[in-house]
């Protein structure tokens, strides 16, 4: 469930009358924009409420040397190329490249900053019932076979180190032997005890050696070890799963997954959650583990930068991704140009009439080669076209070693020398050259069947979306925001037409729109037809969605075309330091930090805003709906650079 994150980005129209007398302010923003901009290298900049799609790769376990360095050079700033960041951009998308070109509503559109920090993005998770999610409670739930906090502090870090080497099958050691140095019972138990917790996998025994006693830790069943936690050592009483709060800052969902699993020495795959959430930003969301005490999960709140968990509670059960009702968002935009009147306008037409469901900017990618096109191409069966796609060179901003490897894959075709130019080979494009390593040049399909199933379909999702997105446009063009015969609404889970008759028991907030597929139905009026000419344009036939490989037939789904968020509530506040926080977060809660002290008449104002939305639900279409303003980080990195002029 991919993410890529949105970073700090000035929503700007051209310069007005109006706009005079903020201009030094604004070149001032500008100036920071653009130099945060070419430090973070061509970041997407939208924010979806649930990803399901994701394109970072899956972490390979027990590589995590390799991994580090990896992170290390995805981390750095290197873009090897020294056209300015707008310059590059020039040759990414725009909203209406994807078929974002429609607004509901009448206000004038009026500038602001969207996350010039991170901390001026929260989301928090709605689960099944309801419930917001909210870290407020760091207590551990008592229990008498918890082990005692000596159990965290008993070992040495070499000894720790040592049993980490024997759990991942690290060197050939077949057991690891520890001194007990105080020998007594209660201390023998204590390191059995911690051993066995933190390394799961692990048996331990004692032994006499010498007249002295040693805790000896070895494997006792093989590598399946590690990936089942120790069941016999679980009380029966208890649920399988911890389920916690967790709080990040900064970090996406699988990131954070990765970095618990690296301290609780586990594989990623024992937690599980309902949605990921973005990088930049401050997310609220439940996780659970199997079998892991949440005394262990606390600990991490002492050496772990920017998470907390809390609000523990054992239970019976998993998640399941997709089983929240959404996500609650509280976003400020700052310096805001817009009159009170206008932002009054604009947020009770959210309220209102909400806004038009496109699929975001970050659905389509960054760079001068769209997702959705590889998507098309899958669908053709054109796997020369996809391969092409994604390893041929491409203007735009890049990380200097991708661009390196691009040049020799057009150079020399030579999947081994182009891998030499990667030190990164969790990307996609790494992925598919050891695919087509191993497999050879003439079997494609078994190339790309390496990368991970999610980043895979995610291509073809992307052409759907972009499908989709250019239909609802044409959708609402023609016939404007009142359902009409021949459009689709939903009874249960099944679609029908609106008949003659019908029309006037319905809005356009009942309306639905097919994503293509073989499993759907579409309108019974001049959009129908349009789906099809916009397939035949593709070389696809829209009555045959079905696909030799069957994780790449499309069975198609309904999506709604107008979302109105619930919740949703506003206020201008004025502030004076732009680094100020303009609210506090669930932390700054925690820990008694009091509100932000906030002058009456500051130098600048900003737009507080609260909203929920349904999963799937792209938060920066609601925000483009209130700014009326192109969200592509092309259109605004190319704002900036004119305003700056």
């Amino acid at each position: 469930m991919e993410t890529v994150e949105m970073n700090s980005v000035s929503l700007k129209r051209p310069r007005s009358e109006d706009d005079v007398a903020n201009a030094d302010e604004i070149k001032r923003q500008k100036t920071l924009e653009k130099s945060k901009a070419e430090n973070e290298s061509g970041q997407s900049i939208e924010t979806v409420t649930e990803q399901p799609e994701d394109m970072k790769s899956e972490i390979i376990p027990n590589e995590e040397s390799e991994e580090q360095e990896e992170e290390e050079l995805e981390d750095s700033d290197e873009d090897g190329d020294p056209e300015s960041f707008a310059d590059m951009m020039k040759h990414g998308l725009t909203e209406s490249d994807v078929g974002i070109t429609k607004f509901v509503s009448s206000h004038k559109g009026f500038s602001g900053i969207l996350k010039e920090r991170y901390s001026d993005f929260v989301v928090h998770e709605i689960g099944k019932d309801g419930r917001v999610s909210h870290l407020d409670d760091f207590s551990v739930p008592v229990d008498d076979e918890d082990p005692s906090e000596e159990t965290f502090t008993v070992l040495s870090d070499e000894d720790k180190q040592r049993l980490e080497e024997l759990q991942l099958f690290k060197n050939k050691e077949t057991s690891v032997a520890i001194e007990v140095i105080e020998d007594t019972k209660e201390k023998r138990t204590i390191i059995h005890q911690a051993v066995k917790s933190l390394f799961p996998g692990l048996e331990t025994k004692t032994e006499d050696r010498d007249g002295k006693k040693y805790i000896i830790a070895y494997h006792a069943a093989g590598k399946k070890a590690l990936a089942n936690p120790r069941k016999h050592s679980w009380p029966k009483s208890r649920g399988s799963y911890c389920h916690f709060v967790l709080y990040k800052e900064n970090k996406d969902t699988m990131d954070a997954i990765n970095v618990l699993s690296k301290f609780l020495r586990v594989k990623p795959n024992i937690f599980s959650y309902m949605g990921t959430k973005d990088k930049r930003a401050i997310t609220v969301q439940e996780i659970a583990v199997l079998r892991i005490t949440a005394q262990r999960l606390a600990h991490l709140n002492k050496c772990l930068m920017n998470f907390k968990l809390g609000n523990f509670s054992y239970k019976n059960h998993p998640l399941k991704l997709g089983e929240l009702q959404g996500n609650h968002f509280t976003v400020v935009l700052r310096n805001i140009t817009g009159t009170d009147e206008q932002i009054e306008q604009a947020m009770h037409s959210l309220r209102e009439i909400g806004f038009i469901n496109y699929y975001g900017m970050q659905r389509f990618g960054t760079t001068a080669v769209p997702t959705y096109q590889i998507g098309r191409a899958i669908l053709q069966n054109n796997w020369n076209e996809v391969m092409d796609l994604i390893l041929k060179p491409r203007p735009g901003a890049e990380k200097g070693y991708l661009v390196k490897c691009r040049e020799e894959w057009a150079k020399t075709k030579d999947p081994a020398a182009a891998l030499k130019k990667l030190p990164v080979k969790r990307c996609v494009e790494g992925q598919l050259l050891r695919g087509l390593l191993k497999y050879g040049m003439k079997n494609i399909i078994s190339a790309f069947g390496i990368i991970p199933r999610n980043n895979r379909l995610m291509y073809i999702h992307s052409y759907q979306s972009y499908v989709w997105n250019n239909m609802v446009s044409k959708r609402i063009e023609e016939y404007g925001l009142r359902a009409v015969p021949g459009d689709l609404i939903l009874k249960g889970a099944t679609a029908v037409h609106i008949e003659e008759g019908d029309v006037d028991n319905y809005t356009i907030h009942d309306v639905v729109m097919p994503l293509p597929g073989f499993d759907v139905i579409y309108p019974k009026h001049k959009i129908g037809e349009a789906y099809k000419e916009m397939l035949v344009a593709d070389n696809l036939d829209i009555n045959n969605m079905r696909h030799k490989i069957r994780d790449y037939s499309l069975s198609g789904a309904y999506r709604k075309i107008i979302i109105r968020p619930q919740n949703v509530n506003w206020e201008v506040v004025a502030y004076d330091d732009p680094k100020i926080p303009l609210f506090t977060t669930d932390l700054d809660k925690l820990e008694g930090k009091p509100l932000p002290v906030l002058p009456t008449d500051g130098k600048f104002r900003a737009l507080k805003m609260e909203f929920s939305l349904p999963p799937s639900t792209y938060a920066t279409m609601a925000i483009r709906e209130v700014l009326k303003m192109d969200t592509s980080i092309k259109n605004q990195t190319q704002l900036n650079t004119t305003w700056l002029r």
